[in-house]
């Protein structure tokens, strides 16, 4: 199977990098990452005028249709870059999970699109792990016949800015249920939502958030049904993550061999040095397993639709990725020496990056997990 970017994709990728470069330079990720909001509306704006946050919407909606593949390079690109912006929660969950089951599609897509709506995704819990359909959070029905929610959920990616969550609850069952599980539009901002917030690991912003008989906006999907949803919804956001993986291993990738071939010690390059050379290779091996392993994963949550086959594709990459992560990012830390660690290279903020990519959406132990029980004999029979 061919993976390799079309023109179109080639000519995005390369105004994407463009746009990046000229606004969004380290010194000016940094300058963002001290900001109080922690991201900049003026980057997102310049997002919605290239088309960049309709790019996953189909065209019946005002958007391109590209799917996970057409927005694999823009990943890439927001990974080598370290973007700051809720391009993922919004445009790769958010906006995908309203086209798909929301009766104001047309409206929110509309304004997800022109870059006046940002959504976050609420589905952890505290005792949840990487399982989305364990939800102790009840959505109840009023005597008005409104929808309320009650309980709370567990670092929600740019929450503390976002303009509407979509949020996972239960009408009916036990936690570990997957009947029963809804999901709900509700405005950060509604009466009863107390949002505790933080930044993460590589400083993006998240939150715990409270709910307390808040009223809802609108469901998303079947009444108690939505758990298929919302599972394909999360594999095509782990696809994406390993694409934005992608990006941020190729820039450790070429910062650490730069600084290979310009660090001297004993008077020559320390890339002369055989066995850094030979570390320098393994790395490149883990990057180019990791980018053909996210581009079949962004291919096959465009193209299947067996859940089952899905996941055990998704997963496998996942679990390549991850690894990848891992090795990559301590092995760019390593090469550069103490300086690999301190606020003023970019190498420890894409170290910490990838660190949290690496557990996004299921760390290499889940998903391989996830992987053995989708193993071909029982998708087989499945089938």
């Amino acid at each position: 199977m061919k993976f390799d970017p079309d023109d179109e994709q080639r000519l995005l990728a390369e105004s994407v990098e463009r746009l990046l470069a000229r606004d969004y330079g380290f010194d000016a990720r940094r300058r963002i990452l001290a900001s109080d909001a922690g991201w900049s509306r003026e980057v997102w704006a310049s997002f919605a005028e290239l088309g960049l946050l309709g790019l996953g919407v189909d065209p019946e909606h005002g958007g391109f249709g590209g799917g996970a593949s057409g927005t694999q390079c823009v990943m890439e690109a927001i990974g080598e870059s370290l973007v700051l912006e809720p391009y993922l929660s919004t445009v790769g969950i958010g906006a995908r999970l309203i086209e798909r089951g929301a009766t104001r599609r047309a409206t929110w897509l509309a304004d997800i699109i022109a870059g006046r709506l940002t959504l976050a995704l609420a589905t952890t819990e505290s005792d949840s792990g990487y399982t989305p359909t364990h939800v102790r959070t009840r959505a109840r029905q009023t005597a008005s016949d409104d929808i309320r929610l009650d309980g709370e959920k567990r670092v929600v990616l740019h929450a503390p800015d976002a303009d509407l969550l979509i949020v996972s609850a239960r009408s009916d069952g036990e936690p570990d249920a997957r009947d029963g599980i809804g999901l709900f539009l509700v405005e950060r901002a509604a009466p009863g939502v107390t949002v505790h917030p933080y930044r993460t690991l590589d400083g993006l912003r998240a939150a715990d958030v409270v709910f307390s008989d808040v009223p809802v906006v609108e469901r998303i999907g079947p009444p108690g049904a939505a758990a298929p949803l919302l599972e394909e919804a999360l594999d095509h956001a782990t696809a994406l993550v390993c694409a934005e993986a992608v990006g941020a291993l190729r820039y450790a990738n070429a910062a650490t061999l730069a600084y290979l071939k310009e660090r001297r010690q004993f008077g020559v390059p320390i890339g002369s040095f055989q066995a850094l050379q030979h570390r320098m290779v393994d790395m490149t091996v883990s990057y180019e397993q990791a980018k053909s392993m996210a581009a079949l994963a962004c291919s096959t949550v465009d193209r299947e639709r067996d859940p089952r086959r899905r996941q055990r594709v998704v997963s496998a990459a996942k679990v390549r990725v991850a690894d990848a992560c891992r090795h990559v990012s301590q092995e760019a830390v390593q090469l550069h020496g103490g300086m690999g660690m301190t606020e003023e290279l970019k190498i420890s903020h894409t170290f910490r990056r990838l660190t949290r990519l690496a557990q996004q959406f299921g760390d290499a132990d889940h998903h391989l997990a996830r992987f053995a029980a989708c193993d071909p004999a029982s998708v087989e029979a499945s089938a």
